[in-house]
């Protein structure tokens, strides 16, 4: 027998659901396309039932936990909803030329997304963090490390306190060794991945500040920081670690690190002349 794609789970299970996971299903049938671009905070706040429920009702269809119902969503859509989007989309790709003008309407789109959640007065804030910091931390997991690798290299040029910390061993030693005088920058799309949460943690232990740049600032992750950047772009359970989704938070590292520039624009004018000058015996 084939097996039964979510939306036929649903059904078949639909009248042994409690009251409470019927809004779920009600939701996620009604709204396909929506749900998989959905953290598990937003279903729950959409859907208007605990975010315990749509675990509990993740489990009842047979899925280990929400991640797995969506990437089941996904493939449950794919090629047969929106068709109209996606005929365009393929007749875009069907040549090189058309392909590279919809990559760039999709990243500049996750640019233009990022613009209008842009809050000034979290960037402020956040840029008084780092200034204040006594260290500053990098973190993410998966590709959101190399996003903290980028940061750490590019507030190195003006500020000698910023390390990224790549492993996560290595990230819950250093937590554990926090103050209330340092700073960590957390990168995560999701906001929701088990290490960040672990990691959050600690930090919050240890009394440290955190600026998380995430999609969803309902997140989890989100509940642990002191500011949230969030980043446009929607990223799908098939589009894991998208070009869009990371060319947005570069966006806004860049933004932030602008507005740190901002404040002593002497100093870190010369600061950047000095690294220019050594890194200049560098080259050929």
């Amino acid at each position: 027998m084939p097996l039964l794609d979510v939306f036929e789970k649903i059904n078949s299970e639909y009248y042994q659901l409690t009251s409470a996971e019927k809004k779920v299903a009600d939701y996620a049938v009604i709204h396909q396309q929506q749900t998989q671009f959905m953290s598990i905070s937003e279903l729950a706040e959409e859907a208007g039932v605990a975010e315990a429920t749509i675990s509990r009702f993740c489990k009842r269809l047979g899925y280990k936990g929400y991640s797995a119902f969506k990437l089941a969503i996904a493939n449950a859509t794919a090629g047969r909803t929106d068709r109209g989007d996606m005929e365009e989309l393929e007749q875009q790709e069907d040549s090189l030329e058309g392909m590279c003008r919809a990559v760039y309407r999709n990243d500049a789109e996750a640019l233009a997304q990022t613009l209008e959640l842009i809050r000034p007065d979290g960037v402020r804030k956040a840029a008084d963090m780092i200034i204040s910091a006594n260290r500053v931390l990098c973190m993410g997991q998966g590709g959101s490390m190399i996003l903290s690798q980028e940061c750490a290299h590019l507030f190195s040029t003006i500020q000698l306190n910023f390390t990224a910390v790549m492993d996560s061993h290595l990230q819950a030693i250093a937590a554990s060794q926090l103050t209330p005088s340092d700073l960590v920058i957390y990168f995560s799309y999701s906001g929701s991945t088990k290490e960040l949460l672990k990691n959050l943690q600690i930090i919050r232990d240890r009394k440290a500040r955190i600026i998380l740049v995430t999609r969803f600032p309902k997140s989890p992750g989100a509940a642990y920081a002191d500011i949230v950047l969030q980043c446009g772009s929607r990223e799908g359970p098939l589009q894991g670690g998208s070009v869009a989704a990371r060319i947005a938070q570069l966006y806004l590292m860049d933004v932030l690190f602008h507005e740190v520039c901002r404040r002593d624009r002497e100093g870190c004018r010369a600061r950047q002349e000095l690294v220019a000058e050594v890194l200049s015996d560098k080259h050929i």
